[in-house]
């Protein structure tokens, strides 16, 4: 309908009744199936859209075809009409020509912005999260043509909110030195899963909710890099200086793996909360061990004999208390095959919070 009274410049109808009218006063030979049949028409005093459509509906369409009564059945509002819907592709790739050349990393971060903010229309599209982006920076081409500058972004969780990405990418290329100057950007997206609803509960979180912290430790990994973002992965060894292990926040463990590491009692054993990279000699005064202020035993010893096999440990482990009530980690080294002359050397080898 809309259709027909553009091309006669028939006005707008807003309303149903009103569209009726205009299109009843239209010439029959506007349609294109009636063109054809446009020297009948006039033979029988037919002469518009009105009168077209008081003819007796099964003559016309055995004289003329289906297609004039469906097309009128549509501009007239009285058949369903049906839309070929737009489909956004299967995997997201775009990319964007830049206007000049640039020289500084930071001022891609226009470009790149546009280009997440079409990744994010194509993820709520398909209903998805990505956990993993790449930008790649395209430089100029010639005889000293450079491979593009990739960016990649690992997330912790999956997301579709653009906010996060953009600041993400504003870390990492505000660290970023270009070896040529950029002339195309280029966005992929590498690892898309389906989107998970938010879990909203009726009481937050004191300190924000996990989506929260895991958004801060992203953010803290493009600032500072993957290998200065680590998380504790205790290994199952009675050696403190083994157990304390730590690896990158984006390695995913499961708990259940976590736990396999940890000794059976580790609950009952009394761990500091910081191990010292590397233990600190104490001095002995008055044959207490010494440090800022003598040091009070405060338990029984605890003896860790293990390491047989690589490095051979022996100590007493014990916590200790300074004056000021702070509590320390401190162990005797037991020197095997040594005599009972020899005075025992003390270490400080952790920290109580």
């Amino acid at each position: 309908g809309a259709w027909m009274l553009a091309r006669r410049g028939a006005g707008r109808a807003m309303r149903i009744e009103s569209l009726t009218r205009r299109l009843d006063n239209l010439p029959a030979s506007l349609p294109p199936p009636a063109r054809a049949y446009a020297t009948w028409f006039e033979g029988i005093g037919c002469f518009s859209l009105g009168a077209m459509r008081r003819l007796p509906r099964p003559g016309l369409q055995r004289r003329c075809g289906r297609a004039l009564l469906d097309m009128l059945d549509a501009a007239y509002g009285m058949a369903p009409e049906l839309f070929e819907w737009v489909e956004a592709p299967t995997s997201f790739h775009a990319k964007i020509e830049l206007f000049d050349r640039l020289e500084n990393a930071e001022e891609c971060l226009m470009g790149a912005e546009r280009l997440v903010q079409q990744l994010t229309g194509w993820l709520c599209a398909h209903q998805l999260a990505v956990e993993r982006i790449t930008l790649l920076l395209e430089h100029e081409r010639g005889r000293v043509a450079r491979p593009p500058t990739p960016v990649e972004i690992a997330l912790a969780e999956p997301t579709w909110r653009d906010e996060h990405l953009v600041r993400l990418l504003r870390e990492r290329l505000a660290k970023l030195t270009l070896e040529a100057p950029v002339i195309a950007l280029v966005l992929d997206a590498n690892q898309v899963q389906p989107m998970a609803p938010p879990n909203e509960s009726l009481f937050p979180e004191p300190g924000g909710s996990e989506e929260d912290r895991l958004r801060m430790f992203e953010l803290l990994i493009a600032r500072l890099g993957p290998e200065n973002v680590l998380q504790a992965l205790p290994q199952a060894d009675y050696r403190p200086e083994v157990a304390n292990s730590w690896v990158p926040v984006q390695e995913k463990m499961r708990e259940t793996a976590r736990s396999a590491q940890m000794p059976p009692d580790v609950e009952s054993l009394a761990r500091p909360t910081w191990i010292l990279a590397k233990p600190i000699a104490l001095l002995m005064r008055n044959h207490r061990p010494f440090y800022g202020s003598p040091l009070k035993m405060a338990s029984v010893a605890e003896r860790i004999e293990a390491g047989w096999w690589s490095q051979t440990q022996t100590r007493d482990y014990f916590v200790a208390e300074g004056q000021d009530h702070t509590l320390y980690w401190v162990y005797r080294e037991r020197i095997v095959g040594s005599g009972e002359d020899e005075a025992p050397r003390w270490y400080l080898h952790g920290l109580f919070g």
